[in-house]
């Protein structure tokens, strides 16, 4: 398949996990991808997997938390391959668990300023890059925890909700110029720190809370992140899609 031949992409957190998945997965499908992540060697391990494999791509150190290095990032895949088209803003990180009156104030700000503000501020580069080049699409990576809550996770909730309403303003204001913005919030993926993090039996009960009786893949989040990023799915803008092996449905 050559769904993305001639377009160029950005994917920030693309250093592992997910991020990754989709750099690799929009390469093989002839994108040219800049890959970018706070750690510069874990975007060009990336990167450099991704040439090898016969692709093209480059690394670029961006730390999303920072307005000024979205901006950077955007002019690097332009400098380097000439437009930008594509954009998955995937860039988060966790958070501290704590009941709201015991929350450290530098903690929310330090996952806001990543997951929401980082969104912001890749949207704010993005967009005019796009519709410069005649459009585009972006996805931007909320979570499960978009749609619902869970307790002692605030910040990380709070800022994952917020990523719904700022998709859904991005696509009211750039899809009538070709460019459209849409949210995917993945349910628990099954990852090696996940694994590091939790006992067997805290993992057997998490999978138990899934309609499918079991943890997701990175794979499974970049099959439906490529297709809303495709041309197949041209009609669709300012909605948030969940793959969540219907932990939400309960």
């Amino acid at each position: 398949m050559a769904r993305f031949e001639g377009k160029v992409a950005i994917v920030t957190g693309g250093g592992s996990g997910i991020g990754a998945e989709i750099s690799r997965r929009l390469a093989a499908e002839g994108a040219k991808v800049v890959v970018t992540d706070i750690r510069l060697d874990a975007a060009q391990g990336v990167a450099d997997a991704i040439v090898a494999a016969g692709g093209e791509a480059a690394a670029f150190a961006q730390n999303a938390a920072k307005p000024d290095e979205a901006q950077a990032a955007v002019a690097f895949a332009q400098e380097t391959f000439g437009a930008l088209h594509l954009a998955v803003n995937n860039a988060g990180i966790g958070a501290p668990a704590a009941r709201i009156g015991d929350y450290e104030i530098e903690a929310w700000d330090r996952v806001r300023a990543v997951n929401l503000d980082g969104v912001f501020y890749g949207l704010r580069a993005q967009l005019p890059a796009m519709v410069a080049a005649g459009g585009g699409a972006i996805v931007n990576m909320a979570s499960v925890l978009g749609t619902v809550g869970i307790a002692e996770n605030s910040a990380y909730v709070a800022t994952k909700h917020a990523l719904d309403g700022l998709t859904k303003v991005a696509a009211l204001e750039y899809s009538a110029d070709g460019v459209r913005t849409n949210a995917v919030g993945p349910g628990f993926i099954d990852t090696p720190l996940l694994r590091a993090s939790l006992s067997a039996e805290a993992i057997a009960a998490l999978e138990a809370e899934h309609a499918s009786k079991r943890l997701g893949t990175d794979a499974e989040v970049a099959a439906l992140t490529l297709f809303l990023l495709s041309d197949e799915a041209s009609f669709i803008t300012g909605s948030y899609h969940l793959v969540d092996g219907g932990y939400s449905a309960h």
